[in-house]
């Protein structure tokens, strides 16, 4: 806990809140360690990352940036690869869903962190832009990455070359956040979606991702390979048992990610 991150956990959810709308180095260290507390925390078994206030997450804190150049360009560049890298990287290898709440104004390495979540809902009206170029720079946080994956390498090129703000309705119509809500209605809708993947089968899930994490970039064999070898192992689980003697009663099963 801290002033710049929270976590709070309930019915097997850790809600990460940002308490502050730019990345500082602070929230950025926070951050990364709250995310590596959740991965080694079983009793987890859905992540909701959201931000407070008015905005999700405007990426780097700008003012500190200024300061940080005008005294040591090359110790500031480093923390893409000293900060930024290593948290997309624990967001990433989380085995467990992630649903980002996407409140309010999402830039730069912002939009970044929300791609990592594996769903977004995102408040109708939100400004999302990749902002990068805009300040000079290219993209980090495998925005680049993220957005060809989301939305294909002609519409990814366009939104890190041109970075003007778009709005969480066409971000849905593209398949960068899967439901727009009103604004008072993101979180009760995010932790709503959480609560229901931290009830399901979380070994499942954790395959799931995995195949994903290589299914655009794998061939056809290394694919199915993969596939077979995650298939073998969740037919041994509990869960798959359970699942398949409570369709055969016509009850609901009752998954413990085992």
């Amino acid at each position: 806990m801290s002033d710049t991150v929270t976590r709070d956990d309930a019915g097997g959810v850790a809600t990460i809140t940002l308490q502050r709308p730019a990345l500082s180095s602070a929230l950025r260290r926070d951050l990364l360690t709250v995310v590596q507390s959740v991965a080694v925390d079983e009793s987890v078994r859905a992540v909701l990352l959201t931000g407070s206030g008015r905005a999700f997450c405007v990426g780097q804190d700008l003012a500190e940036h200024v300061e940080s150049l005008r005294g040591d360009a090359a110790t500031s560049l480093s923390v893409v690869e000293d900060e930024y890298n290593p948290l997309i990287l624990a967001l990433a290898a989380l085995p467990i869903p992630v649903v980002v709440g996407i409140n309010g104004a999402c830039a730069g390495a912002g939009l970044g962190i929300a791609l990592a979540g594996d769903l977004r809902v995102a408040a109708a009206g939100a400004k999302l832009t990749t902002a990068f170029t805009a300040i000079g720079l290219s993209s980090d946080s495998a925005l680049a990455a993220r957005l060809v994956h989301c939305v294909g390498v002609s519409r990814a090129t366009e939104l890190l070359l041109l970075p003007e703000p778009f709005l969480a309705e066409t971000a849905a119509e593209w398949g960068l956040v899967h439901r727009v809500v009103p604004p008072e209605q993101v979180l009760p809708e995010a932790q709503s979606l959480a609560a229901r993947l931290a009830a399901g089968p979380t070994a499942s899930y954790a395959a799931v991702k995995t195949v994903l994490a290589t299914a655009a970039t794998d061939s056809l064999e290394d694919t199915l390979a993969l596939e077979a070898r995650l298939q073998t192992g969740l037919g041994g689980t509990a869960d798959h048992r359970e699942a398949v003697e409570a369709f055969l009663a016509k009850r609901a099963p009752a998954f413990t990610g085992r």
